[in-house]
């Protein structure tokens, strides 16, 4: 098994592309909040010029298409082509599994490189109490469907306190599915997520005990797991992937984020105007990046402190990554 950090770096970028906010299903940890990241769907003109605006790095970036759920705009076979015309390192569709608008055959599996499905729970009663009624079933007859047509399928498992029960029965589930590659993510209390009583977060203890060890099971079928790193070792130095990478968030109405943690704020640190990408005005996230303290990331210190713990004297019981520290485990080749 080969196990290695995701390092960041300037040579590589994300594009993660919502355009829209709209969704077929109301799912219990969803990040989408309209007040601050819009309620309108992107045409397909300005989808194209916002593509645009990235092309000049096209060749080392990842673009991945998002909402919402991206198949329910109508133009989204225009825009994965769109961006394949331009050249970008890579294309992924993140859906929830119900393909809207015949994306399947508006497509083929030279214009995207994954379409990664989301499931939250290994059994049907848990997945569809997060994601809503029917969903487990949609997704599982999404893959079998993309997999007919020979598309490369990876999922998503986004991890909280509801279903990280289940997700020892992952392995198993996934192992003769087909997808080549799983994502492990942690739950961000942000969007509606951040609006609910439930205790959503598991305990640094849980994830330690639990995800790494799961994470290796899967990989042993030969698909390649991802997963945030969370916690830093005392030998690890933190890095902020907002200094040392370019990622960018972008949102309906414009906005663009390189941090995560703050798409419930208007600290984003550039906006789209007039087809142009234009940094906005102090104070905003980018301001923040550099801020060196002792429990590592400066915006889980300021947005996300429930995820933070302090010995009696104070100080930290230990650093909270940047969310964008991926581990990757993969199958040791024979």
């Amino acid at each position: 098994m080969t196990t290695r950090t995701v390092a960041f770096s300037k040579d590589s970028s994300n594009l993660f592309f919502h355009i829209l906010t709209k969704c077929n299903l109301c799912c219990t940890h969803c990040y989408i909040n309209k007040d601050q990241h819009g309620a309108n769907t992107l045409d397909i003109e300005t989808i194209r010029n916002w593509l645009g605006i990235f092309s000049d790095k096209a060749s080392k970036t990842n673009v991945i298409f998002l909402g919402g759920e991206p198949t329910l705009h109508p133009d989204l076979h225009l825009a994965v082509k769109a961006a394949k015309r331009l050249g970008f390192k890579s294309i992924t569709i993140d859906t929830n599994g119900y393909l809207f608008h015949n994306i399947l055959d508006n497509i083929t599996p030279n214009d995207v490189d994954f379409l990664s499905f989301s499931l939250d729970g290994a059994t049907k009663k848990t997945n569809d109490d997060i994601r809503g009624k029917g969903s487990y079933d949609k997704v599982m007859e999404g893959i079998q469907k993309s997999l007919t047509k020979n598309f490369s399928c990876s999922m998503i498992y986004t991890v909280s306190d509801m279903n990280i029960h289940e997700l020892e029965l992952m392995p198993d589930l996934v192992k003769n599915l087909g997808i080549k590659r799983f994502f492990i993510q942690v739950i961000g209390i942000r969007g509606k997520s951040s609006n609910t009583d439930e205790k959503l977060q598991v305990t640094r203890e849980t994830w330690l005990s639990t995800i790494p060890e799961i994470a290796e099971k899967i990989a042993a079928h030969g698909i390649v797991v991802t997963y945030p790193k969370v916690f830093l070792n005392k030998e690890d130095i933190f890095q902020c992937a907002g200094i040392v990478a370019d990622n960018y968030f972008i949102f309906p109405n414009g906005r663009v984020y390189q941090c995560p943690v703050c798409e419930d704020f208007p600290l984003h640190s550039h906006e789209i105007k007039n087809n142009q990408l234009i940094t906005t005005p102090k104070i905003n996230e980018k301001d923040l990046f550099g801020l060196t303290i002792p429990e590592g990331c400066v915006m889980n210190k300021m947005i996300q402190p429930q995820n933070l713990s302090y010995r009696q004297d104070g100080t930290p019981e230990y650093l909270i990554a940047c969310c964008m520290l991926k581990e990757e485990l993969s199958k040791n080749p024979s």
